[in-house]
């Protein structure tokens, strides 16, 4: 199965919600959209399913050129964060729905349900209404509806997030396992960068109608090619500053240099912004070349077992994010520290420094 988007463009009115877009997606593992709330995630899903036709540019499938071509004339299924299933039926009808709109005769309906429901634990409640249903066995029949009918393009827009936090982990875990080696182009997308990381494949990051990068999503998250990449790419957000580079030596302030080591080293001197993740700064020194911070904390989090700090640095706000709990003191100065291996640094028109 291959999808690609060649030079797609949607316009409505006078805003552009899908700038001028061409990408070949993987036929393996998951495609995963990543991007905030309004960068075009569920319009690019609309425009592969034909729910929307593009303005300009083509859709291919397989091969076949689909870009005027309906939904129902697409081998597509699609799930959406607002799970929909038919009221009037019980979940073995739901699930069966797509099979009987293809004619196909009982038994094979009555296996393919049955298999697929045996997968994602609805054997006992193929007789209920989804009225019957809690939120997280709706969404699982909706996933079953999805994969029992064997498309080769399946798309999913944030299918999990109205999910509580166990069900989205549970089902988080096991979507790789489901739709492995079906021989179909998953998409799945999301506005959570862990997300991204755990179902792993490949991520384009999306901002505002444009796909930044495109690529095997942890070499993306690793080697973000620009700032905006880094952005959406990072959560909590990605801490910044303006540095300065001299010599052999990367400058913050005053009070806080440490040594070019990478691909900064061989930059000419200049001015860059700095971008370092939040996990790679912390309130203990626990990497080799660590260097040593000072501000204000602003406010705590506690999210698990891990511990947030939001502190004033020279009248930036930085996040430190480390496993455990730590004692801060909202108003009080706290030191922490930079592991400089986790840096990234970004040119004044925000392109990443890379080696050569």
């Amino acid at each position: 199965m291959t999808l690609e988007l060649k030079n797609v463009v949607k316009r409505v009115g006078a805003e552009t919600h899908i700038h001028e877009t061409s990408l070949t997606l993987a036929t393996e593992g998951f495609n995963v959209l990543l991007g905030a709330t309004g960068a075009g995630k569920t319009t690019l899903i609309k425009l592969m399913a034909g729910l929307e036709q593009p303005t300009s540019g083509e859709i291919w499938f397989n091969g076949e050129n689909v870009t005027g071509r309906s939904t129902q004339r697409r081998n597509v299924a699609l799930v959406h964060q607002f799970f929909i299933n038919y009221e009037n039926m019980t979940v073995f009808g739901n699930i069966a729905s797509p099979l009987r709109v293809a004619r196909l005769d009982r038994r094979e309906i009555e296996r393919r349900v049955g298999e697929t429901a045996e997968l994602l634990k609805l054997t006992e409640l193929l007789g209920r209404r989804p009225s019957e249903l809690s939120g997280g066995q709706q969404q699982r029949t909706a996933l079953a509806r999805a994969i029992v009918k064997d498309t080769g393009l399946v798309l999913l827009d944030e299918p999990l997030a109205n999910l509580d936090y166990k069900l989205r982990e549970e089902l988080r875990d096991q979507l790789p396992q489901l739709f492995a080696d079906r021989g179909a182009i998953v998409v799945y997308a999301t506005s959570e960068p862990s997300e991204a990381l755990l179902l792993g494949g490949h991520t384009a990051t999306m901002s505002e109608g444009r796909v930044t990068q495109f690529g095997v999503t942890p070499v993306s998250y690793r080697q973000p090619r620009d700032l905006e990449t880094a952005e959406v790419f990072s959560d909590p957000p990605i801490n910044l500053a303006p540095v300065a580079k001299r010599g052999e030596r990367i400058i913050l302030n005053d009070a806080v240099q440490w040594p070019a080591t990478g691909a900064i080293a061989a930059a000419p001197d200049g001015d860059y912004t700095v971008g370092v993740r939040p996990h790679y700064v912390t309130p203990d020194r626990v990497a080799e070349h660590a260097v040593r911070l000072n501000g204000r904390v602003l406010l705590t989090e506690l999210s698990g077992s891990e511990s947030m700090a939001h502190f004033d640095l020279d009248g930036l706000t930085w996040v430190a994010q480390s496993h455990g709990v730590h004692p801060y003191e909202v108003g009080v100065r706290h030191d922490f520290y930079i592991d400089i291996e986790g840096c990234l640094y970004f040119e004044a028109g925000g392109r990443r420094v890379t080696a050569g």
